[in-house]
C-alpha cells in the first residue's frame, strides 16, 4: 500500500520507512510555493481537498530563515498572499474555500522525505535502523534518497529507506 501525500508508514519488505514524494506532484503546490517565498515563508505542506460543494485548503508553512519560528501574524500574512492564488487557481469565490494556514509545530514529525530540503539548516534527529539509535544534526543536504546531516562528529549521511522516524530539536 502506498500513501497518497507521503509519510512513515509499514511495509514487510522495508519495515517502517520514511517516503519521498515530490512537492511538484501535489497539485497547485509550486505555485503556493512560489507566493510564499515571496513572503520570506517556505511551504511544507497543501492540501486542497473538494468537500460537499466546497474546497478545504490547509496549507503548512516554515520561516525562510531557518533560525526562526512562524507566528500567528505569519500565518496571517500568508493566508492573505495565498487565499486570492488559489482562488485562481482553482476558479472559486471566497464563498467556495475554507482555508487555513499554520506552522508545522515544534514537534512535527517530517512525514514526508522532501521536507528535508525545505528545512535544511535546522537542528533534526531521525532515527536510524543501521544503528537502532539517533542521529542528531542541522540539515546541511537532502535528494531524492537521502539526507545528509552535519553532526558533531562529521557529516552523517543516511538514507530514507533507513529511518524510521524524523522530528525537530527543539531546546
Amino acid at each position: 500500500m502506498e500513501p497518497a501525500n507521503g509519510s512513515l508508514f509499514f511495509s514487510p519488505q522495508r519495515g517502517l520507512y520514511l517516503d519521498y514524494i515530490s512537492h511538484d506532484s501535489v497539485p497547485y503546490f509550486k505555485e503556493c510555493a512560489a507566493a510564499m517565498e515571496v513572503e520570506g515563508f517556505r511551504l511544507v505542506e497543501l492540501q486542497v481537498v473538494p468537500q460537499n460543494g466546497m474546497v478545504k485548503i490547509s496549507a503548512v508553512i516554515a520561516s525562510g530563515d531557518p533560525s526562526k519560528d512562524i507566528g500567528v501574524s505569519d500565518c496571517a500574512k500568508a493566508h492573505h498572499a495565498l487565499q486570492p492564488k488559489l482562488l485562481a487557481l482553482l476558479g472559486k469565490d471566497e464563498d467556495d474555500i475554507m482555508m487555513e494556514v499554520c506552522s508545522p509545530g515544534t514537534e512535527r514529525n517530517i512525514r514526508n522525505a522532501a521536507e528535508f530540503a525545505t528545512f535544511t539548516g535546522r537542528d533534526i534527529r531521525v532515527w536510524d535502523k543501521n544503528i537502532s539509535d539517533w542521529v542528531r544534526g542541522k540539515i546541511k543536504v537532502s535528494d531524492t534518497e537521502k539526507v545528509t546531516l552535519e553532526t558533531e562528529g562529521g557529516d552523517k549521511t543516511v538514507l530514507y529507506s533507513d529511518i524510521a522516524k524524523a522530528k525537530f530539536i527543539h531546546f
